[in-house]
């Protein structure tokens, strides 16, 4: 077991933007080290702790602020929290920063176009088709961060690459 202080990496971008196959990998490596390492997911998270709650602005800053809370207790016990979220709101996100303390912002940049070509879930195609309403992207809008510490553009980054550049930023901020 590695002496750790916890942090949470929280991983913002529109949907499918690779988010979560971002941090799948970093927790991958991580765990592999031997640190205390958990994933908070959007998609898993909506199953197991926020059932009850759909996705207008106020249902989606419940979800989030759940979220922030788990992060928050995993984080001030020593666990480095990758958590991905769409995260929409640049106020909200903020918010979860103060609340949370040891974090680190990672935007998740990608175009609309590259998002609609990954979604294997056919979302974007519902939310154009008017079957989705209050979609992230589509009909509701992202606010891209001011000043996230980490910025992964996977136009051009593949999944490594992308781990290696949160990684590094891990070590220069000496968490691992």
């Amino acid at each position: 077991m590695v002496n750790q202080k916890g942090v949470t990496v929280w991983f913002t971008g529109l949907p499918c933007s690779g988010k979560t196959t971002i941090a799948d990998k970093v927790a991958e490596f991580l765990s592999a080290k031997g640190y205390k390492v958990e994933r908070l997911d959007g998609d898993s998270f909506r199953k197991e702790l926020s059932i009850d709650v759909g996705f207008s602005k106020e249902d989606r800053e419940e979800n989030l602020r759940r979220a922030a809370y788990v992060a928050k207790l995993l984080t001030r016990n020593g666990v480095i929290v990758l958590a991905s979220f769409v995260s929409p709101y640049s106020k909200t996100r903020n918010k979860i920063r103060n609340e949370i303390g040891d974090f680190i912002e990672v935007y998740v940049e990608c175009s609309p176009e590259i998002c609609k070509k990954r979604d294997v879930k056919g979302m974007y195609k519902k939310a154009l088709a008017g079957e989705i309403k209050d979609f992230t992207g589509v009909n509701d809008p992202y606010e891209i961060p001011e000043s996230p510490e980490i910025v992964i553009d996977t136009n051009k980054n593949n999944v490594e690459e992308s781990a290696n550049i949160i990684l590094k930023k891990l070590r220069e901020l000496r968490y691992i």
